[in-house]
């Protein structure tokens, strides 16, 4: 099996100018998208590209995929530019956008799939081995006879990584995979995604704004706000840089009863039955902790866990205003 490529961005940069208040006798005003950020990917590796609306994700990955042309900067994948190369480019990478399909709406799913087949001249053994795998991992069965207009937005994504899959590409792109799925069939692509980087060391690009696909699929995450990279790093360093606080439950049979925590130690919410606290491990050790709640009557049950990856990000984003 070839090694997939290695992916360069260096310096990226793009800017746009739009016309002001929408109307075509408004002033021209220049937009910068990216303000000069670099990274790279290597072969076969998951990285997770994060960040609220508006960042630059979205115009980085336009980038990325050959769609369009920076201002400035270096990308490489492998020996390629894709905007100079597209045509060779495109045929190394799968590219799957969740708001827009590469599908044809009238055409069946079984029709589309043939149909990128012979856009991406695929022999026709290797298209129906590739095929039968790739129906048959992502539960497609029941609607290869439909037309793509007939399907929920769940089935249509299934069936749009299906499509990005046909051609073995060496990097896939994702952009909001999951939207739509419902828990078994976001489990289902999550496990897949995975199983093509162990197997066929698929180097995978994802953006998504579901914290749940970052946390189960990407060991590295790369954030990017107002533009720039804001960090670039392991998932559990952004998580014990940015919040390493964790997070005790404890339920009672009576209502739990009144406390002076130790240094450290913050009760955020108290219900007849209930009691959080939120604790920095660093200053007050967790087995403590632990102990002084075991020793409260009428405790039923206790549970020391993370804060959700969705607050992680949200004080990252505060701590690194425009």
């Amino acid at each position: 099996m070839s090694i997939p490529p290695r992916i360069v961005v260096e310096n990226l940069k793009k800017s746009y100018r739009i016309r002001e208040g929408g109307s075509w006798r408004g002033r021209m005003k220049m937009i910068t998208a990216l303000e000069g950020i670099s990274f790279t990917l290597e072969p076969g590796e998951i990285a997770g590209f994060i960040g609220p609306n508006g960042a630059g994700k979205s115009t980085a990955i336009k980038i990325l995929a050959g769609i369009l042309r920076p201002s400035s900067g270096i990308v490489r994948v492998g020996d390629l530019v894709p905007w100079k190369h597209r045509i060779a480019h495109v045929a190394r990478i799968g590219v799957v956008f969740g708001q827009r399909s590469q599908l044809w709406w009238d055409l069946s799913v079984a029709e589309g799939f043939a149909l990128l087949g012979d856009i991406y001249r695929v022999p026709p053994q290797r298209f129906a081995q590739n095929q039968t795998r790739l129906v048959e991992a992502l539960n497609l069965e029941a609607i290869l006879g439909q037309s793509v207009r007939q399907l929920s937005l769940g089935q249509r994504m299934r069936a749009e990584i299906a499509a990005a899959l046909l051609h073995e590409p060496e990097i896939l792109i994702l952009d909001e995979p999951t939207i739509g799925l419902d828990a078994p069939s976001k489990l289902a692509v999550r496990a897949f995604i995975r199983d093509l980087r162990h197997h066929r060391g698929t180097t995978v690009l994802l953006t998504t704004h579901d914290m749940h696909d970052i946390e189960a699929l990407a060991e590295r995450v790369i954030v990017i706000g107002h533009g720039r990279i804001l960090t670039d790093s392991p998932f559990e360093t952004l998580r014990a840089t940015t919040l390493s606080e964790r997070i005790l439950e404890a339920d009672f049979v009576t209502p739990p009863p009144l406390c002076a925590w130790p240094y450290g130690v913050i009760e955020t919410e108290r219900t007849p039955r209930n009691l959080t606290l939120t604790f920095d491990p660093k200053r007050v050790p967790a087995p403590v902790l632990v102990e002084q709640v075991s020793a409260l009557p009428g405790l039923d049950d206790l549970r020391i866990g993370r804060p959700a990856i969705e607050e992680i990000i949200s004080r990252f984003y505060d701590s690194h205003p425009a």
